[in-house]
């Protein structure tokens, strides 16, 4: 049985980000995924079942990565809007630096292939956000409604702002930054 190798993976994972951002799922086939990676075609079959399996598992892949970045030296002890707004610079830093990896999950997020994902896998990255707007409702600091109401006045303003096809003639600057997290922490905030 031959053994799984890390360059490989990774390989795999780059070049499904790129195909799928240049052509699509639908175009992105096995074969031409493996040609980019510069493997074999059977050798995606070492690491994933099928081409559905490579692709959700490549969108796991990033959620998890920005789940990483986002609660580096995550301090639950500081004040909930400074926590929040921590996280909120470093998921805008990490879609910054990687915007081919959110593009892929813009696209996943609005295909066929979201039903396939565990949604449960996918909030445990990102549970000591979650916990902490928790605790802000709990305090009567952050507006009592469901976790993804206010998710999307907390983070999806990121989403849009870091988006240079949605914002093609904004020019990101600090202060435009601090000023969209604060219209969106004023939206949740009591």
């Amino acid at each position: 049985m031959r053994t799984k190798d890390d360059i490989k993976q990774e390989a795999l994972f780059e070049a499904t980000v790129k195909l799928v951002n240049e052509i699509g799922f639908a175009a992105s086939s096995v074969s031409k995924i493996a040609k980019e990676a510069g493997i074999s075609p059977a050798t995606i079959y070492i690491y994933y079942k099928n081409k559905e399996d490579l692709l959700v598992s490549t969108y796991v892949e990033i959620k998890k990565n920005i789940g990483r970045a986002i609660h580096e030296d995550f301090d639950d002890t500081l004040p909930i809007r400074d926590i929040l707004k921590q996280v909120w610079y470093r998921m805008f830093d990490y879609i910054s630096k990687h915007p081919g990896y959110f593009q892929y999950t813009e696209q996943f997020s609005n295909s066929p292939y979201q039903a396939l994902v565990d949604k449960k896998k996918i909030e445990k990255f990102f549970d000591p956000v979650i916990h902490v707007v928790s605790r802000g409702i709990e305090q009567k600091i952050i507006k009592n409604a469901d976790f993804h109401i206010l998710a999307a006045f907390i983070f999806y303003p990121i989403l849009a702002i870091s988006n240079s096809r949605v914002c093609l003639d904004f020019e990101l600057t600090d202060q435009y930054i601090e000023t969209a997290f604060t219209m969106a922490w004023d939206a949740i905030r009591l």
